[in-house]
């Protein structure tokens, strides 16, 4: 089933804003020193309408947003201007004020649902609690809790209310999340990061369900994120932060196809758009950091780091310019956008593939929980070349996790499965392996804080791994080092840190150079990026890039942004319900003709390009593994369900075309031509009208 969502109708300039934040300043007191965050900060929402804020990790964003609510650290300070909910100054309101405010007036959705709810108590329990606040009876307040699950699209309240958080899926804590926000239908609705570590389809049907409820309740949104794609789809309006001002504001399709400031040009260029492929170049990044803290910016914030930047940026402050229709930007030199010069982001990086390196047969994994076979691998066959990397996506709860720690031996695979490197068998697990098998495979996790000593200093985390993994000593453990911190641009002074006093870039920096301590064959990736903002994924996927041209190291890259996905493997394989439903070479996979579900993994991924695509909406979650549906365990869920056939006989994975395998009962070619009259189809209405009958009259067929 497809479905498209017509863009909001945004209130007229003479409604109240439903939040107005007037030339806001803050400061956080450090050591009793208070340095500036937020610099003269204006901006409104009007009742109904979306806004977005972009911009670095540390330029303020979050900030903005818990100042919104007036939920700020101790060490905050509201040092100037003003926040205006509905005409009211919550500036100026006490304690008690605030605390009715929230509780009437404002809801916040946080990036991490688990972490927003209580893992001790019910699901029920905690929705409950939301209306009980509000002055609500028991059973009042649970008949509503019951009415919210179902409002945010839970097919099945009763059940998922005698639950604990840590029995939801992501997507699912999510939702429950967003429906204890919307008790008291709130007219603001902060949303912080809200689908960071989501997968696409799941990212997609959050998105869908806060345009539903947003249409639904006339609340105003803001949302905070680094997903450009995800600000497009559901905002109207784009502010684009750096150091604590906003230096660029407008429609949200407006400024992304036609930027303003270089900031945002530098932002744009630094995405993998476009198909681009590593091969075919180096990801654009932006020179230079963000400055800190407190640092003095007395003209342009942005002048240190910007192509543009002359006498008088560094001694005049850049006036407030309109450059269209709601669209203004802070910028002496806007009429020289058109000139910063793409940045020589080199030829791309190209390793050559060498010979298999890895090659897993029949494997599967069974795990056993209370007295029932749960199967989360069923008999995948995958290899991996030297210089390769494979792309392995899906939603979560596909196998992809589980499949990489059966690669490292952190589980052990079933009986009569089998795992060669270098055409050698491994020993089931880790324990079993001798110290150059761990040393060939290493792993980088999405999340370096947790994966770094916090107590170390990098030094010291790099020179243990060297030394456990190579058996270096002294001196040439410290040069090799010293090569590490070089070949991932860190420095010296970097080496004497802690993670602590590290930024999310130069941690993930650290954990990518400790996988290289011992030169591995392999290294897995688990989403090594989803947690950085773009200017610094796009740093880390070069660097990943350039170690592996240079040491033909092969990557098994798991990951939920498909862009970054098709950036950087060679070839993807795709994973339902622990098995491989589709392999290819990357190219051919993103071309098509797909499997069904690849079909809409695609079409779920919000686009910062605004490219046409009606999304294929998959009906419930994934079905559990311990109870798989009956021949393709895809059916449940397709689109392209042919009864008598699907639910009856498990497809086999085939050789649909050369190098592209398949799990699906429709030939290739009847796939082709269904996928392609769906795109034709799509775009016919995607397209205005006034544009289709100019194509007609000029003799151009719609697709």
């Amino acid at each position: 089933m497809t479905a498209t969502f017509p863009a909001p109708q945004v209130p007229s300039a003479g409604t109240t804003a439903a939040l107005k934040v007037e030339d806001l300043s803050l400061a956080y007191i450090v050591r009793g020193i208070p340095r500036p965050v937020l610099r003269g900060v204006s901006f409104e929402i009007a009742p109904g309408e979306a806004y977005g804020l972009v911009g670095e990790s540390g330029c303020g964003k979050s900030t903005t947003a818990y100042a919104a609510v007036r939920y700020l650290p101790r060490n905050g300070r509201i040092t100037g201007g003003r926040i205006l909910i509905d005409g009211a100054d919550i500036t100026k309101m006490g304690s008690d004020e605030v605390r009715q405010f929230r509780a009437k007036h404002a809801s916040m959705v946080y990036q991490d649902p688990g972490g927003a709810l209580n893992p001790s108590t019910r699901i029920g329990t905690q929705v409950i609690e939301a209306y009980t606040v509000l002055g609500q009876s028991q059973d009042e307040a649970q008949k509503n809790a019951l009415a919210a699950l179902d409002r945010v699209n839970i097919a099945d309240p009763i059940r998922v209310f005698n639950r604990y958080p840590h029995q939801l899926s992501g997507g699912m804590q999510q939702r429950v999340v967003i429906a204890m926000a919307l008790a008291s239908d709130p007219q603001l609705l902060v949303l912080d990061e809200p689908t960071t570590g989501l997968d696409a389809t799941v990212e997609a049907s959050v998105l869908d369900l806060v345009r539903t409820l947003r249409n639904e309740t006339n609340a105003a949104v803001l949302l905070i994120a680094h997903n450009l794609g995800v600000i497009r789809s559901l905002c109207d309006r784009v502010g684009v932060m750096y150091a604590g001002k906003i230096v660029e504001e407008g429609n949200a399709v407006e400024v992304f196809e036609r930027p303003q400031f270089p900031y945002t040009v530098g932002l744009l260029r630094s995405l993998p758009r476009h198909g681009v492929r590593k091969s075919q170049r180096a990801l654009a990044t932006i020179p230079g950091t963000l400055p800190q803290i407190g640092t003095d910016l007395p003209t342009c914030v942005y002048v240190d780091r910007c192509p543009l930047a002359d006498e008088l940026c560094r001694t005049v402050v850049p006036p407030v310019v309109d450059v269209g229709v709601g669209h203004w930007t802070r910028c002496h030199h806007y009429d020289r956008i058109g000139d910063i010069p793409e940045p020589d982001s080199g030829v791309g990086q190209v390793a050559t593939e060498g010979a298999e390196v890895l090659a897993l047969s029949n494997v599967s994994k069974t795990f056993h929980q209370s007295g029932h076979s749960v199967p989360a691998l069923v008999k995948v066959d995958l290899t991996l070349n030297d210089g390769e990397t494979l792309g392995l996506v899906g939603e979560s709860g596909s196998g992809k996790s589980t499949l990489a720690k059966t690669i490292l031996g952190i589980e052990g695979p079933d009986t009569g499965s089998s795992i060669l490197l270098d055409r050698d068998e491994l020993e089931p697990t880790a324990a079993g392996r001798p110290v150059k098998a761990k040393r060939s495979i290493q792993i980088v996790f999405q999340n370096p804080d947790s994966a770094l000593n916090r107590g170390w200093s990098v030094r010291q985390i790099l020179g243990r791994s060297v030394r456990k993994l190579t058996g270096l000593k002294g001196k040439a453990a410290d040069d090799r080092v010293d090569k590490l911190a070089h070949d991932l641009r860190l420095t010296q002074r970097h080496l004497d840190l802690k993670p602590g006093q590290l930024s999310g870039g130069l941690k993930q920096r650290v954990a990518i150079a400790r996988a290289f301590a011992g030169d591995p064959r392999i290294v897995v990736a688990d989403e090594p990026t989803s947690a950085l903002d773009v200017s610094v994924q796009a740093a880390i996927l070069n660097v990943l890039s350039e170690l592996q041209a240079e040491s033909k190291t092969g990557y098994l890259l798991i990951s939920h942004d498909l862009g970054v996905v098709r950036y950087l493997a060679d070839r993807i394989a795709v994973m339902y319900l622990g098995r491989i439903m589709e392999v290819g070479d990357s190219e051919t996979v993103f071309r098509g003709p797909n499997h069904p579900y690849t079909e809409a993994l695609l079409s779920a991924v919000p686009s910062v390009d605004g490219e046409p695509a009606a999304r294929i909406r998959l009906e419930g979650e994934i079905p559990s593994p311990a109870n798989p549906p009956s021949g393709c365990v895809f059916h449940t869920r397709c689109h392209r369900f042919m009864q008598g056939i699907c639910e009856v006989t498990e497809p086999p994975l085939i050789e649909v075309e050369p190098g592209h395998q398949m799990k699906c009962h429709i030939p290739l070619e009847e796939l082709r031509r269904l996928q392609t009259k769906a795109k034709v189809e799509d775009i016919v209405l995607t397209t205005p009208p006034e544009a289709l009958e100019a194509a007609v009259a000029e003799g151009i067929e719609p697709g």
